[in-house]
């Protein structure tokens, strides 16, 4: 008779526990479907403003993978508080895994910030052509920890963005034009000005350079062995090198022709006379 009492009580603890317990998990359970159903929503609109603004492709990619992955999170922490979890314990659980893993992570981190920055602020896109880090290349992808270039050699180099964000770049697209400078020594019994001459009319022929602003020549320096002429002209960027290989060769088919020296270094070396 006692083994039923104490049966009875315990069905009686267990019914009134499932009544306290089951409401609260199915109330988590329809807050997790209707918050699934609100984030989709929310980011069918964000994908929707992105369309509209026309933002860079990479930017709306990972916005909208950050919203997605932060809106799930707040949904855990709402579906967890529902079923009892206190939300001062959650916090503090989150905030300790948070620190540990930022401590394990400090590199990655400072990749991904630089990521971020990146893409906000574009120093750069995907197509120009930039200097970094001592590479020369073509930007070929921006992820949100690296980014890859195309160098000369068809090689890829991949540099983290922390170090991108926090030095120098000189990016060569981010103005339509650029501007040529090429130096070039004649010898000291050679004609000046007939170099000068030669050297404007080369450009003066090359449809792709530009005529304004009007390529120039200069004396830049009387060096020890010639007269040192530094011709600088402006080409639009899709046929900078073009135009640059172009000159340098012409320069000396054209020189070659008109009798004019272009000096290069000489050793002459003196053998002594036995006795």
């Amino acid at each position: 008779m006692k083994e039923l009492e104490n049966y009875q009580e315990y069905v009686d603890q267990a019914i009134e526990w499932a009544f306290g317990v089951v409401p609260n998990i199915i109330m988590a359970i329809i807050i997790f479907f209707v918050g699934l159903w609100v984030i989709r929503l929310i980011n069918r609109m964000v994908r929707g403003f992105f369309k509209r603004k026309e933002y860079d492709q990479t930017l709306e990619s990972f916005l909208q993978s950050f919203i997605s992955i932060a809106l799930k999170v707040m949904l855990f922490v709402v579906v967890v508080t529902q079923l009892g979890v206190k939300t001062s314990s959650l916090v503090a659980i989150i905030g300790a895994a948070g620190l540990a893993i930022g401590l394990a992570l400090q590199g990655s981190l400072a990749n991904f910030a630089g990521g971020v920055l990146i893409l906000v602020f574009k120093p750069f896109k995907v197509g120009d052509f930039i200097s970094a880090q001592g590479v020369d290349g073509t930007v070929r992808e921006i992820s949100i920890f690296n980014t890859k270039l195309s160098t000369f050699g068809n090689q890829i180099a991949i540099i983290p963005n922390g170090q991108l964000s926090n030095d120098n770049i000189i990016n060569y697209n981010m103005e339509s034009t650029r501007r040529d400078k090429i130096d070039v020594g004649i010898g000291y019994g050679s004609n000046i000005k007939q170099a000068k001459e030669i050297l404007l009319q080369i450009c003066a022929e090359n449809e792709n350079i530009n005529k304004e602003p009007a390529p120039e020549v200069y004396v830049g320096n009387l060096g020890d062995s010639s007269v040192d002429l530094s011709l600088r002209f402006w080409a639009n960027n899709d046929v900078f090198w073009a135009a640059h290989f172009y000159v340098i060769e012409e320069t000396k088919l054209r020189f070659d022709e008109a009798g004019i020296e272009i000096p290069f270094p000489q050793r002459v070396m003196h053998k002594a006379l036995e006795d």
